[in-house]
């Protein structure tokens, strides 16, 4: 099985992340217990996912030349992600200032900052798709590099995974370039005005060839325009912090895909990536090794494979 070849087009933020036991009324003032700074933006995450899961990963997309920029690069070097299209810029680095309450959920402000320079066809995308099997992309950058980047994959034959976040209307000449939407639940039920995920999943499949609604606690639920589909659980775990379980288990499914593997097993291997990454604090911190998915994984669900 060769190493799945992902190229990833999307933001890279600092987490600027304080813990406290719930987050504040409007107007009220609560403590928090800690504060601590975390590289992320959903396109760093997802693209440390896959690398850490076994991909080889390139990252496209802007930092600003200072501190925190500096700290990303450094970052994703060390995960072994591909930074040569990660163009430095003059706006300050992105940022994400999370609140995560005592029960794991979170909530997020983001200041685009060099995520919001990126336009267009992206500085090295060109090159970053070049061989590439996957494209990953989000909607933390400008709408119309995500465009952009999507119509050269699309040309290039390689695979568009899309991550609806954080959720707004999605363009048909988008759609029309997306083979997999990855919703979470929230999500896919503001893209289609849906009251329930099950609804929502069937009219998101009459615009895309895939979807996989990711579902917290519940697991994931995929559907595929034919009409196929699986739901699968996610293991029970000590949840510590929810932020980047999504990301984890995109850039993790990715991976799986890129191999070769069907989706039902792929699901599995990412979910149980997910899984892990909800039992520790942080973003990109928080993400598991290959390894570690693979031993949880087949403690989870049985051997790999069934």
């Amino acid at each position: 099985m060769g190493r799945a070849r992902v190229c990833v087009l999307g933001s890279a933020n600092m987490d600027l992340v304080v813990f406290a036991e719930r987050a504040p009324e409007l107007g009220e003032t609560v403590a928090g217990r800690r504060f601590v700074t975390v590289p992320g933006g959903k396109g760093a995450n997802q693209a440390i996912a896959a690398a850490r899961a076994g991909g080889d990963v390139a990252m496209v997309g802007s930092v600003g030349d200072d501190p925190y920029g500096r700290q990303l690069r450094a970052v994703l070097d060390d995960a072994g992600v591909d930074t040569r299209a990660l163009a430095n810029v003059a706006e300050t680095t992105g940022t994400a200032h999370i609140l995560v309450e005592d029960g794991g959920d979170n909530s997020i402000v983001v200041v685009p900052g060099a995520n919001g320079t990126v336009h267009g066809l992206a500085y090295g995308l060109d090159e970053a798709l070049t061989g590439a099997q996957l494209l990953l992309l989000q909607l933390e950058l400008p709408l119309d590099a995500v465009l952009a980047g999507a119509k050269a994959a699309r040309e290039r034959g390689v695979k568009v995974v899309l991550t609806p976040a954080p959720a707004q209307p999605l363009p048909a000449e988008l759609l029309k370039c997306v083979d997999l939407l990855v919703p979470n639940e929230s999500e896919a039920l503001v893209l289609t005005g849906k009251d329930d995920v099950n609804s929502a999943a069937h009219a998101l499949a009459e615009l895309v060839p895939e979807v996989v609604v990711t579902l917290g606690a519940d697991g994931a639920r995929w559907l595929r325009r034919d009409g196929a589909g699986e739901h699968v659980p996610a293991p029970s775990v000590q949840v510590r912090d929810t932020t980047a379980a999504g990301d984890t288990f995109v850039g993790t499914l990715a991976v799986a895909l890129g191999e070769g593997r069907p989706m039902g097993q792929a699901l599995r291997w990412a979910t149980a990536a997910a899984a892990l990454s909800v039992g520790q604090e942080g973003a990109s911190t928080s993400m598991p090794t290959r390894a570690r998915i693979e031993e949880f994984e087949a403690r989870t669900f049985g051997a790999f494979g069934r």
